[in-house]
């Protein structure tokens, strides 16, 4: 346990609680299953519950508006305001609510793997377990920097908080308060643990661009030649599958930095899926579920045995689990790698209209940054019969507080300078939409096998059509894939109902966009899908 000599009567944080401070793994899991936080499963994991709370609670997060922010945070729908005298109060409350706390648990840590582009977080938790996620999620300071670490921001982090929204202008009783002119973070009323680590995301998304540091919801790995591929992609879309590439060395799973000299990853742990997981389609990520250090989340576990049961959603859909990025047995040593040589954007367009793969130009390429599309499935919530399109600004607009031209505008400038080539890939369906009888998912093998022929450049050689709808360059034909899918009108048995169903996919886009037009150059105007007359 190293105790740094910044302590936190040094940030006017009063507390007669026996602090813990950077306990390891061992001691972290001791801590959370003596005192009732979880269990472990047969083969070691830690599995806990988070409650109500299973996925991020995006509603409840605010920014607090002030003379720093005031002018640099994209205001709306996504970040709303706090006023500084709403936040005192709730400070004010957190700090009184803390000193209730017999025991509490503190990491210092670092959010960024390139030294000269990091940011130093403190974390202080309520809960053992919550101590071991965000230390597995961030990346571990070595221990002889403990001792003079600093924080630049810190985390208080206390799921039995309850914020009152009269008094401190949340929406309920959960809260996700950002003051980024105190770097302050506060999180009550939600046990799920992701909240502090998108909270660690959205500090660099504010913070890099000024530094003219691309930050990016990304997954990250490096071939075999040293020619590095980030991965673009909202949560289903495959990003963390298709990264997690035995043939490949993995950078990173989710949030990375792109400089001039590098792809960094901002963590130093990985944050999967867990729901349906199997051995066969994903193994190195199913062999961390029987590994002690993993962390699960609302896994479904037979308190007798201890068995996992990794299909049973009773819990939460959205199951997951942590564990240390080197639990990936082909993973980066530091965390990061040579620039990219290629960029690919993935979605799962369940209307069954988008190729499984296409090329784009760079003004296509910020074009569907900008959108950042992808389909639910129907039947994942009551009373929803059809598709719905979902865009999310940057394939991550809950945490990018700048307006998204920013983010859009160096991705643009970094694919220019560096001559990369940028993909879109569909992981959705084909031959129909999601949602009509004997339709299924793209084969994971074809996938695997454009997305191989896009990375290692023999996909260019391809012979390419011009999609009529997107304007994009879509091959047509590719060794050892079947060329009926990459046609996906051809796919469909009835052709009029694929172009009533595409029109409708890029009226959908057309008015996502509309937003942005005023924002960009004519050249990304011009990479808008064209809407066909009937």
């Amino acid at each position: 346990m190293t105790t740094p000599n910044h302590d936190l009567a040094k940030q006017g944080i009063s507390t007669a609680a026996k602090l813990h401070w950077n306990l390891i793994t061992a001691p972290l899991i001791e801590h959370a299953v003596k005192r009732g936080e979880g269990i472990l499963a047969k083969e070691g994991p830690l599995v806990v519950e988070t409650g109500k709370h299973t996925g991020r609670s995006a509603n409840d997060k605010f920014i607090v508006r002030d003379a720093t922010t005031e002018d640099t945070i994209w205001w709306g729908k996504t970040n709303k305001g706090m006023t500084p005298e709403q936040f005192a109060v709730l400070k004010a409350d957190f700090l009184a609510h803390l000193g209730t706390k017999d025991t509490l648990f503190v990491q210092d840590l670092y959010g960024g793997s390139q030294p000269e582009h990091r940011v130093n977080v403190r974390v202080i938790n309520e809960f053992a377990w919550h101590n071991l996620f965000i230390r597995t999620l961030l990346v571990r300071p070595d221990t002889a920097d403990l001792a003079n670490f600093v924080p630049e921001f810190t985390i208080i982090d206390l799921p039995s908080f309850r914020a009152d929204p009269a008094r401190h202008g949340s929406r309920s009783e959960t809260v996700i308060a950002v003051n980024f002119t105190e770097k302050l973070i506060l999180i009550g009323g939600t046990k799920y643990a992701g909240e502090m680590k998108k909270s660690v995301f959205g500090i660099l998304n504010y913070k890099l661009p000024v530094e003219g540091i691309m930050p990016m919801h990304c997954s990250a790995n490096i071939g075999p030649d040293g020619d590095t591929a980030v991965f673009f992609g909202l949560s289903g879309t495959g990003k963390t599958t298709l990264s997690a590439d035995a043939s490949r060395t993995l950078i990173g799973d989710d949030e990375h930095g792109w400089s001039d000299t590098a792809v960094f990853n901002f963590e130093g742990g990985c944050y999967a899926k867990m729901i349906r997981l199997s051995a066969e389609a994903e193994p190195e990520i199913y062999a961390t579920t029987r590994r002690f250090g993993t962390v699960l989340e609302n896994v479904v576990i037979d308190p007798e045995t201890r068995e996992l049961d990794l299909d049973d959603a009773s819990l939460a859909e959205n199951s997951r689990g942590s564990y240390p990025i080197d639990f990936i047995p082909n993973a980066s040593a530091d965390n990061l790698g040579p620039v990219p040589k290629t960029v690919i954007m993935l979605t799962a367009d369940a209307y069954g209209v988008l190729p499984p793969i296409a090329r784009l130009t760079p003004d296509q390429a910020m074009y569907h940054f900008l959108s950042g599309y992808t389909a639910r499935v129907a039947g994942t919530e009551i009373g929803v019969t059809e598709p719905q399109a979902t865009f999310s600004t940057c394939f991550g607009a809950p945490f990018m507080p700048r307006h998204p031209s920013i983010y859009g505008n160096l991705l643009k400038e970094r694919i220019a300078k560096g001559g990369v080539t940028c993909w879109l890939v569909n992981t959705g369906w084909t031959g129909g939409k999601a949602t009509m009888p004997g339709i299924k998912r793209m084969p994971i093998k074809a996938t695997r096998a454009l997305l191989n022929a896009a990375l290692d450049g023999s996909l260019n050689n391809a012979e390419f059509r011009t999609d009529p709808n997107f304007g994009f360059d879509v091959p047509v034909s590719v060794p050892g894939v079947d060329s009926g899918i990459l046609d996906p009108r051809g796919a469909w048995v009835d052709k009029a109902d694929y172009d009533v169903t595409a029109a409708k996919l890029v009226s959908e886009f057309i008015e996502n966009f509309a937003q942005f037009e005023e924002h960009v150059d004519e050249g990304v105007r011009q990479s808008a899908p064209v809407l066909i007359a009937a």
